[in-house]
């Protein structure tokens, strides 16, 4: 089956940061933000094996495949090679996702997070192979994978596999010149072959979506009435070969906004392109840490420290350095869960993170200035 571009909205729905209740996957929540999102006109959701604990696909299940039409919808999951221990686990983990979301097949499937890491042991298991036996047996009806890896590693896939028919970056207007994730690189290798992008972390989890009062006001002056987060969507979206932008929703409001951008999208002018430079080159100059809150540390973590709340809170004491609120999330955030200082450096958080984060270093700055008191 040929991939129809025409067909996939350009405003994703990733079930990665849904609202929670209790600790728990506020289904009731997600059944609302779905009916909203497919009341717009819009269907693609993704999910992961490990998105929420475990629990995103079962919150699929639950909001989507037994409330809406199978053929009304397309759903996209992956496979994590972390959970991979002998070739046999391949089949029992896709099997557990047709089990765990109810879906029959799957729309999109991805290797999941493809780099250097973990990259040969894709290709020990045969995972590309397996894909394709179960593209041809109607289990998946377009196969490709998420990337975290370096440009080099990219060409080498995509060279010795040119049967994935798409492939999922992150890129945002603020990474386009990290040195780790090389955005712009990804991109314009994706561009000049040709291969339809699937776009994540286009609001750097959360990071475009506030800023500096004196940042914001460079947007608002050009555009009153559209929030910021909205500047960053258009910017993926006025790229060529992007297909959808993955946008992690956590609540009703951030739903209604995200299609109000996506309703008769407006492609950013050259006037606006020049004030994305100029944000950037603002942001910039604030050193952050580079997560974006995908969680992959947290589930591992001995001492249960949620460690890209700390990080955030951190951020906004970088920027606002009185900022009380961040300071009393911080007081709650460890009534439920570890300090940063109770890390014990075992390092699993550092083998899974996308950024390459040096997660425990700071954690041990992060210490520093939320356990003892001191200014970031």
């Amino acid at each position: 089956m040929a991939l129809d571009l025409t067909k996939i909205p350009k405003l994703g729905f990733g079930l990665m940061r849904l609202p929670e209740k209790d600790g728990a996957i506020d289904v009731e929540r997600v059944n609302s933000m779905v009916d909203k999102y497919m009341n717009a006109g819009m269907n693609y959701f993704d999910t992961a094996y490990i998105y929420h604990g475990g629990h995103s696909e079962e919150a699929a299940r639950e909001a989507l495949v037994k409330r809406y039409p199978r053929e009304s919808f397309m759903l996209a999951t992956k496979l994590p090679i972390w959970e991979v221990k002998q070739e046999s686990d391949v089949e029992r983990i896709f099997n557990d996702q047709l089990n765990k979301t109810s879906a029959g097949y799957f729309d999109f499937y991805l290797l999941h997070s493809i780099e250097e890491a973990n990259y040969d042991s894709y290709e020990k298991y045969d995972c590309f192979t397996w894909g394709l036996k179960k593209k041809e047996a109607g289990f998946i009806k377009h196969f490709g994978f998420s990337f975290h890896g370096s440009p080099e590693l990219l060409e080498k896939v995509l060279d010795k596999h040119p049967e994935m028919e798409f492939v999922q970056i992150q890129l945002n207007y603020l990474d386009r010149t990290n040195p780790v994730v090389q955005s712009q690189r990804l991109y314009d290798i994706l561009h000049k072959r040709n291969i339809p992008m699937i776009i994540m972390e286009p609001v750097r989890g959360g990071m475009l979506a506030k800023m500096q009062p004196e940042i914001e006001a460079k947007f608002k002056s050009v555009r009153p009435n559209d929030s910021v987060a909205s500047w960053a969507l258009r910017y993926v979206g006025s790229l060529e070969g992007v297909v959808t932008i993955l946008s992690g929703m956590s609540s009703e409001e951030q739903m209604d906004d995200n299609i109000r951008t996506f309703t008769n999208f407006e492609a950013l002018t050259p006037d606006e392109f020049k004030v994305i430079d100029e944000v950037t080159e603002e942001i910039l100059r604030i050193p952050q840490i580079g997560c974006t809150a995908c969680k992959y540390c947290t589930d591992g973590c001995p001492m249960k420290i949620s460690i890209p709340d700390v990080f955030r809170t951190v951020n906004t004491l970088r920027r606002y350095p009185d900022d009380w609120r961040a300071k009393n999330f911080y007081s709650g955030l460890v009534n439920r869960s570890g300090k940063a200082s109770d890390c014990v450096a075992c390092g699993q958080c550092e083998s899974v993170c996308p950024q390459h984060l040096s997660i425990i270093e700071l954690l041990k700055e992060a210490a520093g200035i939320l356990d003892t008191g001191k200014s970031a």
